[in-house]
């Protein structure tokens, strides 16, 4: 037994000798031959826990932990019962929490709307509203295969709410206008969107259509059949950006903030860094390379992200659309940024295997639209406290001229349905004054036009 209570040292727990501290851990484990290091400390925070995980890092035991009180009280595991130490145990911070009873109230007989429901957030977003019982749930998607598993997921959900899944496009304003006319929307939750960095710089006519064409149709239905609220799930790579991906997303933040001045409904914008287990995003993609034998890919060594774990990014999504009254950008606490070769790393030792022994890792260079380190405020915005301690509303230039954004966006979408790279890009940055491109972008655009050329052929 390892305790890091002085006053248990040199004392026995039912027979068995404790034996040092946590800093004696490594020394223990080699003298006493040690294969196998469980973790009885199931009600550590997040910064206690990930020092005791860089503890037995530093020896060649395996180790695991036991579950946690509110894992057992949930009848989701047994106390007897062990698991390996998950990636979400070492975000440096303890768990959020929030009025559950006030949400559920808030959505007592509102009809709620979700897009891009097949999604991680789309579908985790489902699956919480569905158990606080709103009148009625409609999850809209154009990915048929995301809406299959999500209805399997929701079939397993205790609910006397009645929801729907609907195949749509949010740029088919017609059939999007239908569903409003005939289920009396209240809220609006949006996260359909393109989100891929490097494939949106091949593709920025895509993103424009798609992130900003998209969400405008959403606001301007929402406005036109009297929804109340409606919510756009924003990111951290819309802030100062330098991808395509980034800029249309901030666009799509500067849609409702000029919108809201014409706007009977309340437009609401939660911005938020990267989800841990999100489809196509840097933890399952370090899981396939470990279980492939590796390598495992950074594009570079310093690179830093924001993390959360999908659950509880939602759980802010519900209280932030609660406290809204309109015209806001909410900001989700996100901790402190993680490098993403120490995420790799601890991967392969959660994995039971050695990093750079067992499992190389390879550093590959920075992909077009990337940033080092990501950002959660604009330059000209001041972080402003709200009445939740994990939620922030950001305080800056208000755009609450639609007319003249209107025109901006017009000219943006006339580029886009051209095709004309370089008038997106010169638009965008009419519209954000702070957008950078990222020089290896340009190139890489280039390489593809040339391989479309030759397959041409």
């Amino acid at each position: 037994i390892v305790d890091d209570n002085v006053k248990k040292l040199k004392t026995k727990i039912h027979g068995v000798p404790v034996l040092g501290t946590l800093k004696d851990l490594n020394h223990i484990v080699k003298k006493s031959r040690i294969d196998e290091i469980i973790i009885a400390t199931p009600s550590a925070n997040a910064s206690e826990m990930r020092n005791i995980v860089l503890a037995c890092e530093t020896t060649d035991a395996e180790f695991k932990t036991v579950p946690g009180p509110k894992e057992i009280v949930d009848g989701k595991v047994e106390v007897a019962q062990l698991r390996k130490v998950k990636v979400e145990d070492l975000l440096d911070r303890n768990p959020i929490n929030i009025d559950l009873d006030q949400i559920k109230k808030y959505l007592n007989k509102k009809i709620v709307l979700i897009t891009g429901a097949g999604g991680s957030i789309g579908s985790e977003l489902a699956r919480q509203i569905l158990e606080l019982q709103p009148e009625k749930l409609i999850c809209l998607d154009r990915s048929e295969n995301g809406l299959f598993y999500l209805e399997h997921d929701l079939n397993q959900v205790n609910s006397q709410t009645n929801y729907t899944t609907i195949v749509a496009d949010i740029l088919d304003k017609n059939k999007v206008s239908r569903i409003f006319d005939e289920n009396k929307i209240d809220i609006i939750f949006h996260a359909a969107a393109y989100k891929h960095v490097p494939l949106m710089e091949l593709h920025p006519d895509e993103a424009v259509i798609n992130n900003v064409v998209g969400t405008l149709n959403m606001v301007q239905i929402a406005e036109t059949y009297h929804a109340e609220k409606f919510v756009l799930i924003s990111t951290d790579k819309a802030v100062n950006p330098t991808s395509i991906m980034g800029a249309t997303k901030r666009v799509a933040e500067l849609v409702l903030q000029s919108y809201s001045a014409i706007s009977k409904t309340a437009l609401v914008t939660v911005r938020f860094g990267n989800v841990l287990g999100s489809f196509g995003s840097v933890v399952p993609l370090f899981q396939k390379q470990i279980a492939r034998g590796g390598p495992v890919t950074i594009t570079n060594e310093d690179m830093t992200r924001f993390f959360m774990t999908i659950p509880e990014a939602v759980k802010l999504i519900l209280q932030a659309a609660k406290m809204s009254s309109g015209n806001d950008i909410y900001v989700l606490d996100m901790g402190e940024p993680i490098k993403l070769v120490n995420i790799a790393k601890r991967l392969i030792k959660l994995s039971g295997l050695e990093p750079y022994k067992d499992i190389a890792i390879k550093t590959i260079g920075m992909r077009p639209g990337e940033k080092i380190h990501e950002e959660l405020w604009n330059r000209d915005e001041v972080p402003l406290k709200t009445d939740h301690p994990k939620i922030s509303s950001a305080i800056g230039n208000h755009y609450n001229h639609w007319d003249l954004m209107s025109q901006k966006i017009a000219a943006l979408v006339e580029m886009a349905k051209a095709r004309n790279t370089n008038g997106i890009i010169n638009n965008l940055k009419r519209i954000i004054p702070e957008y950078t491109p990222t020089d290896g972008a340009e190139s890489q655009r280039q390489l593809k036009n040339t391989k479309n050329i030759l397959v041409g052929q």
